[in-house]
């Protein structure tokens, strides 16, 4: 049993807790916040990733309350240097347990500073819009790091596409040899899903583009607050048309998630191919030796541990973006606890894009290519039969035919363990049909734009590093997060997207 002095002291030291602890609620209650409570209820151990964007949007709103007079020109000053000097400090030596959230840490912050004039910063304010508001903050930075980070993969396989234009290889339909393609039409494959992921970031980001600011906690705020001012002092496009649902929607980050998820997917799927192309049995590519690993038991093993961990970080994200839609499914308007849960799996997906991203980027650049296996497997007669078929049907055999030809011929010559320029001319096929089964020849008739033709891969090689240009440039322009000196004047206003 405990005893009863213990006891005292423990009650005491919870005491003491509460009191440090400033919590920006508690005036109706007649106990501070048990502990159990406390270690569900706290935030700040993640939600300390906000703050940034918290003081952001709190010196913004400090000169919302000077311009609706709620606040004394001197107050509104004095409370933005003590921002300006808190967000200089910064929060990595705060303790957890110490506050509930990230919005009680910088409250508490500025008392330290400015005493009770802290207090008359949340005027007119709510948790409810501030942590909407610091999240949008927050993902305005995340679109535009996935999308710089997807393009430069881009960049990067286009800049390898066009040296690997002619480079054969097999390409492969139900993981089986199907027809000869280039490694650098395969470079471009993976170009267009990061072009449209690159895509998908910017336009979720455009939705994203509304300021929370000033919707309160639910109703709006009952001060003469000028939101669109407001919205342009954070860099926003537009200020939040509903104060009900500016408060409860998570649009932004489901998007984030599913756009995070989708090219963490379409990473997944790039990892598996190179998994298969530097096992060996392919043979065909070689990881470089900074971005590979090796055995503690077996000294000969190379392997693709960043390929493999890319791959498993799409499951997760996977599981996160269904995770969060399971939690909005079901929330009544306005704002609900629920909504914490929110950015843990945002802040994971963000910092799995950043991991992630750069080392593929690596592995891309750093390949060293088995040509003449790749060749081999590429030059194959068994996987250019299309070839031939596609022969006879150009003499006016009508393809069906052509196709029951060639397979009764291959199966011939398989059954006699021979090939079919060995077999020679018979059953339908003549000698001048033989000479399709040619590599280079089969390449160089896939010369349709989208098609494999050594020509049509440089050439597209070339549309798409154009591309990437032009979208980098667009995403580098795209407002960055509002600086120092334009927050606290007002006067953040920012590029519109291209």
């Amino acid at each position: 049993m405990t005893r009863p002095g213990i006891r005292a002291r423990r009650s005491a030291a919870a005491t003491r807790t509460a009191v440090k602890r400033a919590d920006l609620w508690g005036g109706r209650f007649s106990a501070p916040p048990g502990e159990a409570l406390r270690r569900l209820n706290d935030s700040f151990s993640f939600d300390r990733e906000l703050f940034d964007a918290d003081v952001e949007a709190s010196i913004a709103w400090a000169e919302a309350l000077r311009r609706a007079r709620a606040l004394r020109p001197v107050e509104a000053a004095r409370l933005v240097r003590a921002l300006r000097a808190i967000r200089a400090e910064g929060c990595a030596a705060a303790r957890d347990g110490e506050h509930e959230d990230v919005h009680s840490y910088v409250e508490a912050a500025l008392a330290r500073r400015v005493g009770a004039l802290a207090g008359k910063l949340h005027t007119g304010r709510s948790r409810n819009d501030q942590v909407a508001t610091d999240l949008r903050l927050y993902l305005r930075g995340a679109f535009g790091e996935a999308q710089r980070g997807a393009l430069d993969l881009a960049g990067a396989l286009a800049a390898r596409a066009e040296r690997e234009a002619a480079t054969a290889m097999p390409g492969y339909t139900h993981s089986k040899r199907a027809e000869p393609v280039t490694f650098g039409h395969w470079c471009l494959a993976y170009v267009e899903m990061l072009l449209r992921d690159a895509a998908r970031l910017a336009s979720a980001g455009v939705r994203a583009d509304e300021c929370p600011l000033g919707a309160g906690a639910l109703s709006g705020t009952p001060l003469s607050i000028d939101r669109a001012r407001l919205a342009r002092a954070l860099a926003f496009a537009r200020p939040s048309a509903n104060s009900l649902d500016a408060v409860s929607d998570r649009d932004a980050a489901a998007e984030y998630l599913f756009a995070a998820g989708l090219l963490l997917v379409h990473l997944s799927r790039m990892a598996e191919d190179l998994i298969f192309f530097s096992s060996d049995e392919s043979g065909f590519v070689e990881l470089p030796d900074s971005l590979a690993t090796g055995s503690s038991r077996m000294p000969h093993k190379k392997n693709p541990d960043v390929l493999e961990l890319a791959r498993g970080h799409a499951g997760r994200a996977i599981g996160d973006l269904a995770g969060l839609l399971s939690i909005l499914k079901g929330l009544p308007l306005a704002y609900d606890k629920d909504l914490q849960l929110d950015k843990e799996p945002v802040f994971r997906a963000r910092r799995t894009l950043a991991a992630v991203l750069p080392a593929i980027a690596g592995v891309i650049r750093g390949l060293s290519l088995d040509r003449e296996a790749m060749r081999s497997a590429a030059a194959d007669e068994r996987f250019l039969v299309t070839e031939l078929a596609d022969a006879l049907a150009r003499r006016g055999v009508p393809f069906r035919e052509a196709h029951a030809t060639v397979g009764r011929r291959l199966a011939a010559a398989l059954a006699a363990r021979t090939t079919l320029c060995a077999l020679g001319e018979g059953g339908g096929i003549r000698a001048s049909d033989l000479a399709a089964l040619d590599v280079d020849r089969a390449l160089a008739r896939r010369a349709a734009a989208g098609g494999t033709a050594p020509r049509a891969v440089r050439r597209a090689a070339g549309v798409a590093a154009r591309r990437i240009a032009r979208l980098a440039r667009a995403a580098g322009a795209a407002r960055p997060a509002p600086t120092k000196r334009s927050t606290a004047a007002g006067r953040g206003r920012r590029a519109r997207p291209r």
